[in-house]
């Protein structure tokens, strides 16, 4: 009777092309667990999310969420991590708007590069969850909060600083500090608060991008407003004006 065949193992070559397409049908579960954390932290708040509820939005046993990120908190770091390069292009639209207190348009390009890139990646879905993360979160005090402020966007905050101080030389660099907080509280406020549709009458739709611009021209307008500007010379008064002409 013939030998019978026995089948032959699958070569190197073959077992590592099924891994291959194995990974590629598998999502990747370590950004499924951060974008989970990023929706619930934002829709939720994060002491009101647990580590299990962010594992069952993910799809992922739970203990893979401590795997890859740690404790809660560290997952809440990473989010920001991932998203530092929102930070990177506001800095990079500072730095190539005009830092020239003679400009007339100094200030709003400044303000542009502030608001600008936050408002766009709240109306794309993919950074949709995170701008409302930023301004849910980061507006309250919190050892998390604090930690992503310090780390993040302290740094950039005083770039902004220093650029609105080169732009109205005449306040004081702690004026310049209360208006950049007025400023980002404006901003934090647009990017969280739905009332819009329903104060509009459902005229106006949330974190509407069209709205970017009247958020510029409204910050820009109380800058100029509540801090200090170049005086004018003053007018001469009336009785004064009356002596002299006699």
């Amino acid at each position: 009777m013939p030998a019978r065949h026995r089948p032959l193992s699958a070569t190197p070559r073959t077992r590592h092309n099924a891994a291959a397409s194995r990974n590629a049908q598998r999502p990747d579960r370590q950004q499924a667990i951060l974008l989970a954390a990023e929706k619930l932290f934002a829709q939720s708040g994060y002491h009101a999310v647990t580590i299990r509820q962010i594992a069952e939005e993910a799809g992922v046993p739970l203990a893979l969420v401590s795997y890859y990120y740690g404790p809660k908190h560290e997952l809440f770091h990473a989010i920001f991590a991932h998203w530092n390069q929102t930070i990177e292009e506001r800095l990079a639209a500072l730095n190539a708007a005009s830092h020239d207190p003679q400009d007339p348009q100094t200030l709003t390009r400044i303000v542009e590069a502030f608001v600008g890139p936050v408002i766009k990646l709240r109306s794309s879905p993919e950074g949709h969850h995170y701008a409302q993360l930023v301004g849910r979160e980061l507006a309250y005090s919190s050892q998390e909060a604090d930690r992503v402020l310090r780390e993040f966007f302290d740094p950039m905050a005083h770039r902004f600083i220093d650029a609105l101080h080169s732009a109205l030389p005449h306040a004081t660099r702690a004026d310049v500090a209360w208006g950049y907080q007025f400023a980002l509280g404006a901003l934090l406020h647009h990017l969280v608060d739905d009332r819009i549709a329903r104060l509009s009458l459902e005229l106006n739709q949330p974190g509407d991008p069209a709205a970017s611009e009247r958020l510029v021209r409204f910050i820009v307008g109380g800058l100029r407003a509540a801090l200090p500007t170049p005086s004018l010379s003053p007018r001469p008064s009336t009785a004064s004006t009356t002596r002299r002409s006699r």
